[in-house]
């Protein structure tokens, strides 16, 4: 079979739906983390704009440059064959129809098979833009990391704003986007989303009745020394690396490292050979 045989399109997302199968999605920023990702069957892998805080050292998500955003995404497309690539679009790339075109064709040319943008209604043109030149797309309502403003995260637990939320995805819907993702919903809200909408929606903070779930792989990995309510952490590899540089450390001081068995050798001919040469 096949690398084009084996690998996910963005028409599979809906058929998945139909089909009542869960999407997984997750973030990824490096070349590793991708192989590792689509040797797990991940279903999409998401290059988001949180690069910015997870691995650039960024306060916000607004601080996200294109440039870095293709950095990334030709770094996540090295190691990706199976899954579906997706890229954000970062912060203020998308102000007008024809800049998102332009910046969702390089993105495209970076490797992404497909885009993601954050908004409701106002930003159903650019979709269409996008879409119109040949670029899947994928919305996200709810909770906006690129434009959030002050302390709550939550976002649809008042009812005027939950009625925001399922009239910005069915205007997604119409404008032709592929995906939805829903961002610290209520559960409630978000099934109602769900069930109203013939494309999936991924949730991430919004409970269990989305079509599927993303999270940011360094908050799974334990790698962050923050957590979210939603995030569930499989693994704390944050303490183990730290544990494993620490003993490097001791290792070197104590002279322990490196040991007999990490060194080469060469031969004592080529090394008398060496010495007179270094002598003259």
């Amino acid at each position: 079979m096949s690398d084009e045989e084996l690998r996910t399109t963005p028409g599979i997302l809906s058929e998945m739906k139909r089909r009542g199968e869960p999407v997984a999605m997750l973030t990824c920023y490096d070349f590793p983390t991708a192989i590792l990702q689509d040797a797990s069957n991940v279903d999409v892998i998401l290059v988001g704009d949180s690069v910015g805080i997870n691995v650039l050292g960024y306060e916000s998500p607004q601080q996200v440059t294109m440039a870095d955003m293709l950095h990334h995404t030709r770094a996540v497309r090295r190691g990706v064959r199976n899954a579906i690539l997706l890229a954000d679009l970062p912060y203020r790339s998308y102000e007008t129809d024809s800049q998102a075109v332009d910046n969702a064709r390089l993105l495209a040319d970076a490797g992404a098979d497909m885009v993601k943008l954050e908004g409701a209604e106002e930003v159903a043109g650019r979709i269409e833009a996008i879409t119109a030149d040949g670029m899947p797309v994928v919305g996200h309502v709810g909770h906006l990391p690129q434009t959030w403003k002050g302390n709550r995260h939550v976002y649809g637990d008042r009812a005027d704003e939950a009625a925001r939320v399922l009239t910005g995805a069915v205007a997604l819907e119409a404008a032709g986007a592929a995906a939805v993702v829903l961002e610290c919903v209520p559960e409630q809200v978000a099934g109602v989303v769900s069930r109203a909408l013939s494309i999936p929606t991924i949730g991430i903070g919004s409970g269990r009745r989305c079509d599927g779930q993303v999270l940011v792989a360094p908050d799974l990995l334990g790698l962050n020394d923050f957590s979210f309510r939603y995030s569930k952490r499989y693994a704390e590899l944050g303490r183990t690396a730290g544990k494993a540089f620490a003993r490097y450390v001791n290792d070197v001081k104590g002279k322990r490292y490196p040991a007999e068995e990490h060194r080469y050798r060469i031969r004592n001919e080529e090394l008398r050979k060496f010495k007179a040469l270094a002598e003259e």
